[in-house]
């Protein structure tokens, strides 16, 4: 069993900054890619960014240049630092996972349960 604790939302002024975090814990052999995905009221869930396991991140190019993530593969955990957020950075961001729990194992996609972002004034 593998499980993915997300934490570091809440509700924050336009041009405000949060940082979420998220940690993997469980039977776990190794973290290939790790992301952030998010979705806002009455659309469908897509991705922020991506961090694979060399540590090469992408991102969306409607939070390039304002969110950063980044890995700490020791502790298993996940962040995304968002500054400068918008009103459209608004809705629940889930911690994604891919996950090997033996060398040789087949490759798992875990999710976080979510954490809401709320960016209003």
């Amino acid at each position: 069993q593998v499980h993915l604790v997300e934490s570091g939302g809440g509700l924050v002024h336009p041009g405000g900054s949060l940082r979420l975090s998220c940690a993997a814990s469980g039977s776990i052999f190794t973290i290939n890619d790790m992301a952030w995905y998010r979705q806002a009221p009455g659309r469908e869930r897509e991705l922020v960014a991506v961090i694979t396991y060399g540590g090469k991140a992408k991102y969306a190019d409607s939070v390039s240049g304002r969110f950063t993530i980044s890995r700490d593969d020791g502790k298993k955990t996940v962040s995304l630092q968002m500054n400068s957020l918008k009103p459209g950075d608004t809705g629940d961001y889930y911690c994604h996972a891919a996950v090997r729990r033996a060398k040789y194992g087949d490759i798992l996609h875990e999710w976080g349960q979510g954490t809401e972002v709320t960016v209003s004034s």
